[in-house]
């Protein structure tokens, strides 16, 4: 299992690539022994790209997909969505080799993993579209 925040600015996604990828992602990771999804996915958006949402988001679903970067591997993630706060200030940190904003209104590029491309963008499109 793993668990991952959208995190959200001026109707962008933040996505980054972790070091030896070529598919974009959310900034997440495994959960750890004894973590719940929503730690897991606080402590690795604060070692990915240094950014406290302890105290902010909420969840946006649980979904299934082909694992971007595991060959004959599939991943189940726990997601969660925030709107970023104007002093928060994402940077690629740890194994992130590069961040990317996302349009949401934009085509999907290519290099998407599936699970975003597939299922988280499509939820968040619609989560947004309610509020």
């Amino acid at each position: 299992m793993t668990a991952a925040f959208c995190l959200v600015r001026d109707g962008r996604l933040l996505t980054v690539r972790k070091s030896g990828s070529s598919r974009f992602m959310l900034p997440g990771g495994k959960i750890d022994p004894g973590e719940s999804a929503r730690e897991a996915a606080v402590r690795e958006v604060m070692e990915e790209v240094g950014v406290d949402v302890s105290a902010v988001g909420e969840p946006l679903g649980q979904f299934r997909d082909i694992a971007a970067n595991e060959p004959d591997a599939w991943v189940d993630a726990t997601v969660y969505v925030t709107h970023l706060r104007p002093e928060d200030a994402p940077e690629p940190l740890a194994e992130i080799a590069e961040q990317r904003w996302l349009g949401l209104d934009d085509d999907l590029p290519a290099d998407l993993a599936p699970l975003l491309r597939n299922h988280v963008v499509p939820s968040l499109r619609a989560h947004l579209a309610t509020r």
